[in-house]
């Protein structure tokens, strides 16, 4: 079985080719750039990412971290001018996979997806941490080498990620529920902001803000993402579209018990993504500390806070528009969250839940 050595290159150096870059680069690993782009290939190669790929460079492995139309023909690209292993970090593995199924030295293909991300693009946004402790989907087909199989999954821990096994098409279906149609439904509350009066908006709380932040994305690749991935995302807009029928039946009819059971449902829909280590959610609730709008007040609180001896979960912050005091919601364990309270109201902080 063969080892990641390197030379590994890495097509397309936007937020997660280079960061793949900058992961490799840390655990030692020599990595070759390339990106139709000059200004991402020198930011990329300035961050300490790479070096641009050269004639005569024979890479061990080749990444393509390109947007989802292109990914056929740039795989397709690796494969023909390299006799190195081929992966693609694309959003949707299906599409890719067909395009390329029918060519020689298919076997060294392995389609992959690191399950992290930002809102932000490019390199600037890349980090070299961006991958730790985060799940990334291999999806061999199969034809799939076995050794190439194995030298993708290292490709996923040398970036500090956990390899997850799945097949093309169970992969699709996957982040079709967990990332393109949440995605799709971030975008539709957030487009129903537009027509708000200001006075409105001013009484946004981090409720709307958590509902509407991955509408933030850009429109452009996740346009293309969502349209590679069409069966299994329209699959289950159509079941949305029944949910929300019944709402607004239940509205109309004055159902309260059917309206109940969508909430009902919402609640145990949350409860059933994984907790800490893929282990059960547990109970969580959170806790408010009024904070003031000053520097080294975060610093403060974070400090107390771990000084109480209790393990934050999550973090929110929320801005009073009308004060100099901003709101952070401290995500804890439910049983956990007395001795919080009472931990930092020692400490002169002001605590609610």
């Amino acid at each position: 079985m063969s080892e990641l050595t390197g030379p590994v290159e890495v097509v397309g150096a936007g937020l997660v080719g280079t960061s793949i870059a900058l992961a490799l680069t840390r655990a030692g690993i020599e990595v070759l750039l390339s990106d139709r782009s000059d200004d991402h290939l020198r930011t990329a190669s300035g961050l300490g990412a790479g070096r641009p790929v050269a004639a005569g460079d024979r890479p061990q492995l080749v990444v393509v971290a390109v947007p989802p139309d292109a990914l056929g023909a740039v795989i397709r690209d690796a494969l023909e001018r390299t006799d190195a292993v081929v992966t693609d970090v694309g959003s949707v593995k299906s599409r890719p996979l067909a395009a390329v199924a029918e060519l020689p030295g298919v076997e060294r293909y392995v389609g992959s997806h690191p399950m992290a991300g930002s809102e932000r693009s490019g390199p600037l946004a890349a980090s070299a941490a961006l991958f730790d402790g985060r799940p990334w989907a291999i999806t061999p087909h199969g034809s799939s080498d076995p050794d190439a199989v194995a030298l993708v999954e290292e490709l996923a821990t040398r970036c500090g990620a956990t390899p997850v096994r799945l097949s093309p098409a169970d992969h699709d279906r996957a982040v079709a529920h967990t990332s393109h149609v949440p995605h799709l439904l971030a975008s539709l509350a957030a487009g129903q902001l537009l027509g708000a009066p200001r006075d409105h908006l001013d009484l946004s709380g981090q409720g709307v803000r958590d509902v509407t932040r991955v509408a933030a994305g850009d429109p452009g690749l996740y346009g293309q993402i969502v349209s590679s991935n069409a069966e299994q995302v329209l699959t289950l807009l159509i079941d949305v579209r029944e949910r929300l029928d019944g709402v607004i039946v239940a509205l109309d009819r004055g159902d309260r018990d059917r309206l109940d059971e969508v909430l009902r449902d919402g609640v145990a829909g949350t409860r059933a993504i994984p907790g800490k280590h893929g282990g059960p959610a547990r109970p969580s609730t959170s806790v408010w500390v009024s904070v003031p709008d000053h520097p080294g007040e975060l610093a403060r609180l974070f400090a107390d806070a771990g000084a109480s001896g209790v393990n934050i979960e999550d973090v929110h912050i929320d801005h009073d528009p009308g004060r100099e005091t901003g709101l952070v919601e401290l995500v804890v364990e439910a049983d956990r969250a007395e001795h919080l309270l009472t931990s930092l109201e020692s400490r002169s902080w002001v605590t609610h839940r």
